[in-house]
C-alpha cells in the first residue's frame, strides 16, 4: 500500500539539503534518514562554537541570532553556575501561515535530532526537549526518539497552540509548567531556562541546519547561499499562490523566481516574514533576493520565512484587518500595548477596510500602532505594528480608494489565515440595546462605543483569555442586549450601533 500523499508540498531550488529525500515521500524513518545523512562527529563545546562561527549559522526562527553566541552563552553560564544544561528545540511554529518547521518535524525529525544531539553532547546536556504544538509533529518526534533509543535523554512536550507560545520566555514558562505567555521581566534562557538550568534554545530548522553544517563542513555548507549568509533557507509560500509549498532555496535567490515556482500572482503586495514581517510592493518583491540583507534593502524582513502574496482578487485592507484582529486576540493580554493598543489598531483597521470614517481610521491606525511599538513585554506589539504600518504604505492606493469611495469593491476572500480557533462571538440585539456603555467599560479594548454612543463588537471570535470577561459583560448588560453566540471560521464585519 502506497504511503499517504504529504499534506504540504515540498519544492526546492538547487540541490536539496534539509528536504533531501522528501520529494513525494512521507516521513523518513531512522534507516531512510541514515541512508541520506551521515552521523555527525561528536564535538566539544569549543569545536561546536568554532564550527558555527565559520559556517555563519544564524537562528531560523525569526531573530537570526548567531547560533555560536547562544552556545557560548549557555556553556559559559553552565561553568559559572556549575550547572548542567538543557537543549530545547522550539518547534511550536505559532505563525498560522508557516509550515516549514512542521514539515521537518513530521517528515525529517531525525535531522533535527541530529543537530540537537550534537549540541547536547558538546554541552554535556541533561536532556533534549522538543517543544511542539502539533499532534502529528509530536507523534513523529516521539517515534524518532524511540527509533534512536534515546528515550531517557530526549522527550517531546506538547504545548497549547497560540501565536505567542514560541516566544522564548513564553516557551520556557510553558516547559516549566506555567502558562506559556511572555514573562513581564525579560530574561535569557542561556542563563536560567528549563528548571532554572542554562538552556540552549533555538528553532527546529536551526538544529537541522546545524546537522547539515556538521556533515558538509563550513566550505561545503557555503557552496550554497551568499558569502555573508551561506546555506539554504526554508520558506513557506502560501497566500494567493496556486501551488503553496515549503521551498528550500539558497540564500540570495531571487524572490521573484520563488513566487513563479509556486504560481503566485503578487498583485499589489507580498507579505514577507509572516505577521511580524512587512509588506513589499509587487515590484519590490520581484527584484528582491531571499536574504536578510536583500530583504532589508527593500524594506522587508526574513522573519519566520513566510511569503504570502495577496493577488488582485481580494481586498488587501480587508485581509489586513482580519489579521490585525487576530493578532490582538492572540496576545497574552498582560501589558498595555497588547491589552489596549492592539485592539485599538484592529478596530481602526476594520473601520478603514469598511470605509467608515476611513480617513480618521487610517490616522488612528498609524497613531495607535506607533504608540504600541517598543513598549510591550515581548516583541508582539512591535511585530504587529510593523505589519499594519507597512500595509498602509504598500497599499496606499487602496487606502485612498477606501477613504474617497468607502471601499474598493473587492470581497475579502480570507487569503491570509487568521482564525483564532475560538468558538464564541459577541452579538448585539439592537432591538434591546439602549447604549448604556457598560459592556465597553467591562471589556475595554474589545468593545468600544461609536460616534452615536452605541457599542461596536469585534467580528472575530472572543479569545479564550477574554471569555470570562465577555460572559460577565453579557450577564451585566442592563438591556439584556449583549449575548455570546457560537461562531466558527473568520467571522464577519464588526457589529456597530444603529
Amino acid at each position: 500500500m502506497a504511503p499517504p500523499r504529504p499534506a504540504v508540498a515540498v519544492r526546492h531550488i538547487g540541490p536539496p539539503r534539509l528536504t533531501k529525500g522528501l520529494e513525494g515521500a512521507g516521513r523518513l524513518g531512522w534507516d531512510a534518514h541514515r541512508a541520506l545523512h551521515a552521523v555527525p562527529r561528536p564535538l566539544t563545546s569549543g569545536q561546536l562554537i568554532a564550527l558555527c562561527e565559520e559556517g555563519r549559522l544564524c537562528g531560523r526562527g525569526g531573530a537570526a541570532f548567531p547560533f555560536a553566541r547562544k552556545v557560548e552563552a549557555t556553556a559559559g553560564s553552565a561553568v559559572r553556575r556549575r550547572k548542567r544544561t538543557v537543549v530545547v528545540v522550539n518547534g511550536t511554529e505559532g505563525e498560522p501561515g508557516s509550515a516549514k518547521d512542521k514539515v521537518l518535524l513530521r517528515r525529517a525529525p531525525h535531522l533535527i535530532l541530529d543537530g540537537a544531539a550534537l549540541a547536547a553532547t558538546a554541552l554535556g546536556a541533561l536532556e533534549i526537549i522538543v517543544a511542539v504544538t502539533d499532534e502529528e509533529a509530536a507523534r513523529s518526534v516521539d517515534d524518532a526518539i524511540a527509533e534512536r533509543g534515546i528515550g531517557t535523554r530526549a522527550r517531546a512536550v506538547r504545548l497549547p497552540e497560540h501565536f505567542v507560545t514560541g516566544e522564548s520566555g513564553a516557551l520556557i514558562r510553558g516547559l516549566n509548567g506555567g502558562r506559556p505567555v511572555p514573562p513581564g521581566r525579560k530574561g535569557r534562557a542561556s542563563t536560567r531556562g528549563v528548571d532554572g538550568l542554562p538552556t540552549l534554545l533555538s528553532n527546529a530548522e536551526t538544529y537541522a541546519q546545524l546537522a547539515v553544517l556538521a556533515g558538509l563542513g563550513p566550505r561545503g555548507y557555503a557552496r550554497a547561499g551568499t558569502p555573508d549568509e551561506p546555506g539554504t533557507v526554508l520558506l513557506t509560500v502560501t497566500g494567493s499562490a496556486r501551488f503553496p509549498a515549503v521551498v528550500e532555496t539558497p540564500a540570495g535567490a531571487p524572490l521573484g523566481h520563488l513566487l513563479d515556482l509556486c504560481g503566485a500572482r503578487t498583485g499589489e503586495g507580498v507579505l514577507v516574514g509572516g505577521y511580524h514581517g512587512a509588506w513589499l510592493t509587487g515590484e519590490a518583491a520581484a527584484r528582491t533576493r531571499v536574504s536578510r540583507e536583500g530583504l532589508a534593502a527593500s524594506g522587508g524582513v526574513l522573519g519566520a520565512g513566510i511569503v504570502m502574496p495577496v493577488g488582485r482578487g481580494t481586498c488587501p485592507l480587508g485581509e489586513c484587518a482580519r489579521v490585525a484582529r487576530y493578532l490582538a486576540a492572540e496576545s497574552a493580554g498582560q501589558c498595555g500595548p497588547c491589552r489596549l493598543g492592539l485592539p485599538d489598531v484592529a478596530g481602526a483597521f476594520e473601520d478603514l477596510a469598511a470605509g467608515r470614517d476611513a480617513a480618521a481610521a487610517r490616522d488612528t491606525v498609524r497613531r495607535a500602532a506607533r504608540m504600541a511599538a517598543g513598549r510591550g513585554a515581548c516583541a508582539h506589539p512591535d511585530g504587529s505594528a510593523r505589519f499594519v504600518l507597512s500595509a498602509l504604505d504598500v497599499f496606499a492606493a487602496d487606502v485612498a480608494r477606501h477613504v474617497a469611495d468607502g471601499g474598493c469593491g473587492r470581497p475579502v476572500r480570507g487569503v491570509l489565515p487568521a482564525d483564532t480557533g475560538a468558538q464564541l462571538s459577541l452579538e448585539v440585539d439592537w432591538s434591546r440595546c439602549d447604549g448604556h456603555g457598560l459592556c465597553a467599560d467591562l471589556m475595554r479594548g474589545t468593545i468600544r462605543m461609536d460616534e452615536y454612543d452605541y457599542p461596536v463588537v469585534p467580528a472575530e471570535p472572543i479569545p479564550a483569555r477574554l471569555e470570562a470577561d465577555a460572559r460577565r459583560a453579557v450577564a451585566m448588560c442592563p438591556g439584556l442586549a449583549l449575548r455570546l453566540v457560537p461562531r466558527t471560521g473568520h467571522g464577519k464585519a464588526p457589529q456597530r450601533g444603529r
